[in-house]
């Protein structure tokens, strides 16, 4: 490919903003992380709940504010993260833009690229996905693209790091663009009577062309900048031009931009006349179909119950906790307090947990029970080190780091929109279109984070519905990962029953929500990637930047539950608990007192309630058929602490405290009706 040739930007004195513009899944934040490295700030834009991610940064030798906004398809917004990032536009009268775009759909990445140059704004334009049209033997001439446009166009891989450097070096120096669309008469006369109103504002022309075509989220705009008579102008050109014309002024100025936008593709883009009929082309056909896509779903299924459930849950837990926690850390600790307190100890280690026996003829009381208390707090039976940092670090780290590994192969194939696409029809049943999967696929990752992203669905009811689906039923990665673990050395019967639970509660709880909740779903609108190879080296970063974000949030998270057990414990506090559970949790769901323990800490955090249910599977403490009640009822129990405080703030304090209601009570009434039908089924669970 081609491209435009450009010198080395000068040096500037005063640092700017970079404003990173561009469609939906175009690559931006990759390029975003390019640019600027992973310190960050996010923050609401002022009056909405949508997110503005900055960082300051020094981009080819100058110093800048990069600004990563929403994804939008146009200037004249259809929802409000679109309003946001025109938005920052406006209030941003000295920034740079550098608009990323697929080289692959050139009329969407054109479209939006003529509204910026219309605003005025002095733009760089980023050809993403570079790599993906070379497959599809796609061509850009971007040298003849940049002449036309006036703007430095560079073509970039941003999954292979490629042509970065050269980006930056442009993207410091943009110009503003000279490409004009030459609209009908009617709304070019028009245009050149607004456009003195907007003097001093560089945005003039295209303000001028948003209020002709009725652009409503421009009203705050015009009523701070003009007066009643100005505004009364504004309306009347508007009302004008209509007279003139045989269609809406909006669709005439959009007709006409994709005519132009088609005109210069014509002379710059090249698609092989013959469509590819490969391997990844009828993958990316069978996944989304409605029949041959369960198969494929199934098989991706298997793949994450042997990968995370079998190696992670099996080899790799063996190995660190066996052969690192049991036979160095542990027994270094253990040893570290025998020197450190002075009286004799007896220790029996069992499964990563200590029992202790204390003798001493003579040692004054107080220092006994000081040394005893210190003793049992580091690695007692609910000790710091023998079972917060066992299970956090031995049991749940290995199994969660392949549960990322897996689904960030998932990530950059390009397989989680065609399961929405997939499952759109079922979806609709619950007053939901496919574009609820994504939120609900990246609760795997982490229910809190998901329940943020409901903010991407178009109505309230919508909304509301995938947060309750969230808290109620999808396991974020850690408890996922102990799930799979748990369900691994037991037959595929007793994970269908497990997984059968939760898919028919999702379904039934989302359906009879849809008919509760008022309003209706938006249309499936959804932009599809081609299917692609992952790339090695994005899937380890992207493996190191969760496990980081797990051994900053979830870490310290085990070491709190491992203290409260500790104080309810000492305090008898604990025994009296699981008696007052007793009548639930052994009188309704058949379980071991003992599994209160997991019940009542799953609160503080969904995987460490897993992970106690784990370490009585492995010691022989739960029957399979228990396993399988147990995982269903830690599953659908209520959301952890962190992703309730999220719901409180994202739906208020009354809807909150209403789903983990409701959702304690349907938990235990599923784990009921397991208990009692599981045994009359003639297969074998274990």
């Amino acid at each position: 490919m081609s491209e435009p040739a450009f010198s080395d930007p000068p040096p500037q004195a005063a640092p700017h903003q970079l404003i990173l513009v561009g469609n939906p899944n175009v690559g931006k934040s990759v390029l975003f992380m390019a640019l600027t490295g992973r310190h960050v700030t996010v923050s609401n834009y002022p009056g909405t709940t949508v997110e503005i991610t900055r960082a300051t940064a020094v981009v080819a030798g100058n110093r800048r504010e990069v600004i990563d906004t929403p994804g939008t398809n146009g200037l004249v917004p259809q929802s409000e993260d679109e309003a946001v990032t025109r938005d920052v536009l406006l209030g941003a009268a000295d920034a740079d833009v550098l608009q990323v775009g697929d080289i692959k759909n050139l009329r969407r990445t054109l479209l939006l690229a003529c509204q910026l140059i219309e605003y005025g704004t002095p733009l760089t334009l980023c050809l993403n996905m570079s790599d993906e049209a070379r497959d599809l033997g796609i061509t850009v001439d971007s040298e003849s693209l940049a002449d036309v446009l006036g703007v430095d166009v560079v073509v970039t891989s941003a999954l292979r790091r490629w042509n970065i450097e050269r980006l930056k070096r442009a993207a410091v120096f943009p110009r503003v663009g000279q490409w004009k669309i030459r609209y009908a008469d009617a709304i070019e006369e028009a245009i050149e009577e607004l456009t003195p109103m907007f003097a001093g504002h560089r945005s003039s022309r295209g303000l001028a062309i948003g209020i002709l075509a009725g652009d409503e989220t421009l009203l705050s705009f015009v009523e701070k900048h003009f007066d009643a008579s100005q505004r009364s102008r504004l309306d009347a050109a508007r009302e004008a031009t209509q007279k003139r014309l045989t269609e809406p002024v909006g669709w005439a100025i959009g007709r006409q931009r994709i005519a132009a936008v088609d005109e210069l593709i014509e002379a710059v883009f090249t698609r092989p006349s013959r469509a590819d009929g490969g391997l990844r082309r009828w993958l990316g056909t069978a996944t989304m179909h409605p029949l041959w896509g369960i198969p494929v779903l199934l098989f991706t299924l298997w793949i994450a119950w042997w990968f995370v459930g079998g190696f992670g849950a099996g080899t790799a837990v063996d190995f660190v906790e066996n052969r690192i926690f049991n036979a160095y850390i542990n027994p270094w600790a253990i040893r570290a307090l025998d020197a450190a307190i002075p009286f004799q100890h007896t220790h029996a280690i069992e499964e990563g947990l200590l029992t202790s026996a204390y003798t001493m003829a003579t040692p004054p009381s107080g220092l006994m029970a000081a040394g005893r208390f210190l003793h049992d707090l580091l690695v007692g039976p609910y000790g710091v080190l023998t079972m917060a940092l066992t299970y956090a670090i031995a049991i749940v780290l290995p199994v969660v780091t392949t549960f990322f590994i897996f689904f960030g192969l998932l990530e950059d194939s390009g397989y989680l929109p065609r399961l929405a696409v997939m499952l759109n029809r079922l979806f609709k049943i619950m007053g939901l279109n496919g574009k609820a999967v994504l939120p609900m696929v990246l609760g795997l990752g982490c229910d809190t984070m998901a329940t943020l992203t409901t903010r991407v669905l178009e109505t309230k009811k919508e909304r509301v519905i995938v947060t309750l689906l969230l808290a109620l039923g999808v396991p974020c990665s850690a408890q996922l990962g102990v799930i799979l673990a748990m369900l691994g050395p037991l037959t595929l019967w007793a994970t269908g029953a497990w997984l059968g639970a939760i898919g028919f509660s999702i379904f039934l709880v989302g359906w009879l929500a849809s008919k509760l909740v008022k309003g209706d779903a938006a249309e499936f609108l959804l932009e599809v990637p081609p299917i692609r190879t992952p790339k090695l080296s994005n899937i380890i970063v992207k493996v190191l930047a969760r496990t980081e974000w797990y051994l900053k949030e979830a870490v310290p998270l085990f070491v709190i539950g491992t203290l409260l057990l500790f104080i309810a414990h000492v305090t008898n506090v604990l025994p009296a608990l699981q008696r007052a559970a007793a009548p639930v949790v052994v009188g309704l769901l058949r379980l071991p007192a003992e599994a209160a323990n997991a019940f009542l800490i799953g609160f503080l955090r969904r995987d460490y309630g897993a992970a106690g249910l784990f370490m009585m599977q492995r010691d022989g403490g739960l029957s399979p058929l228990q396993t399988v009640v147990s995982l269903t009822v830690v599953t659908l129990f209520i959301p952890c602490i962190a992703n309730f405080f999220m719901i409180i703030k994202e739906r208020g304090w009354k809807m909150a405290t209403g789903m983990s209601v409701f959702i304690l009570v349907y938990a235990f009434g599923v784990g009921f009706l397991m208990s009692r039908l599981l045994p009359l089924l003639p297969v074998s669970l274990g």
